[in-house]
């Protein structure tokens, strides 16, 4: 009777810098789905322009627009819902690449999980510039969760470099 060895590899045991660099990397995109959420909200609610601009940022609100163009109006909700679900869908597909793949040593996770927030801000963000869009209260809420995820991606990465054994 012939036996054989198992060639499947014993599971990896996280590492405190892993589990903690992940942890924060989760929280921050579980922010980035709040503030999608928040994003929605807003645009259902009288408030309609998004968190944090004002009518030091745009001279006309919800009523003024609605009277104005409703076909505008409509066209505006459209662009909120769109990017709230966009958002979301980045802070979903984040969290699961996160929790299930960098969590677990995998830098090909990471590569994905810091990847999709960093095109999505390289693309947003400079708009938000030259209109004057930037307030705090705008974009706060996005830089505490890009600052707490950095922090996590270096924790991890820290740790996935310096495991010569890291899964590709």
């Amino acid at each position: 009777m012939a036996t054989t060895s198992s060639s499947v590899p014993l599971p990896r045991i996280e590492s405190p810098a892993l589990r903690a660099g992940s942890t924060l990397m989760l929280i921050a995109a579980l922010g980035f789905i709040g503030y999608a959420v928040i994003f929605l909200v807003r645009n259902y609610t009288d408030s309609f322009l998004e968190l944090g601009i004002g009518s030091n940022e745009v001279s006309v609100g919800k009523d003024q627009i609605v009277e104005f163009s409703p076909s505008l109006y409509h066209y505006i909700g459209h662009l909120h819902i769109a990017v709230s679900g966009f958002i979301a869908a980045t802070g979903v597909a984040v969290a699961v690449l996160v929790w299930f793949g960098v969590r677990r040593g995998h830098l090909w996770a990471l590569v994905g999980a810091v990847t999709a927030p960093v095109l999505g801000l390289v693309v947003a963000l400079p708009a938000h510039y030259p209109n004057n869009f930037d307030t705090i209260g705008h974009l706060g809420l996005i830089y505490l969760a890009v600052v707490i995820f950095v922090a996590g991606t270096i924790l991890c990465l820290k740790e996935l470099l310096a495991d010569g054994a890291a899964k590709r």
